[in-house]
């Protein structure tokens, strides 16, 4: 979509999307969702607007039944704005839905930390430590919500060992082993992961069978 045309959706489920041009439309019928689906192109012709082909797609989007397992349950996902949306298992071993840094979108601010470090290792460490600190906190603010601890600790897990691996192509006495990358972490200790953001604090969250995705 073109930036210069805003869409917003309120429907009567209270999902709104201000601004969207990636929105989400769920529906509680798969048939009016592929009735949609048919009519969409048409109806965005209309604007001088198109859906990109390989980005728009029907995603069966279903709650489990009560007595299935994560393994065996074919409720579907999506990725949207860097999460990979799927049904999970809460504490209290009901169904709802969780979400996840997106596996590309990981891979990506990975390369970009590991990709620093090595345009940086001759920089002093202080400095180094600053940018780094800088870069997860970052990240912690965007993935930072409720259910991606894993994926938060995973990251702060890859920068540590990125970083390590570049202090040691450092040649001569700059060389980092891992067993002084260590003692100088107590020095200049990375950020844990942080939950910064809380997806209960607004309750008002769709739970529809089908999705289409532009």
């Amino acid at each position: 979509m073109r930036r210069e045309f805003h869409v917003r959706f309120c429907e009567g489920s209270g999902g709104q999307f201000p601004r969207a041009t990636r929105p989400v439309i769920a529906f509680s019928s798969e048939d009016d969702a592929r009735k949609v689906m048919d009519v969409l192109p048409k109806r965005f012709g209309k604007y001088g607007l198109k859906l990109h082909p390989e980005k728009t797609r029907l995603v069966k989007f279903v709650r489990p039944r009560r007595d299935d397992t994560p393994r065996n349950a074919d409720a579907g996902s999506f990725d949207l704005l860097g999460f990979t949306h799927f049904w999970g298992k809460s504490r209290k071993d009901s169904w709802v839905v969780k979400r996840q840094t997106a596996r590309s979108r990981f891979g990506r601010a990975l390369l970009r930390v590991s990709q620093w470090c090595r345009a940086h290792l001759h920089d002093k460490i202080a400095k180094q430590h600053k940018h780094l600190v800088r870069m997860l906190n970052g990240h912690y603010g965007y993935f930072g919500i409720t259910g991606n601890a894993y994926a938060l600790s995973r990251f702060l897990y890859e920068v540590t060992h990125a970083w390590q691996k570049w202090l040691h192509r450092r040649t001569g006495r700059g060389a980092m082993p891992w067993p002084r990358f260590m003692r100088m972490l107590k020095r200049y200790p990375l950020p844990p992961p942080e939950v910064v953001h809380s997806v209960y604090q607004d309750r008002r969250q769709l739970r529809l069978p089908a999705l289409v995705r532009t």
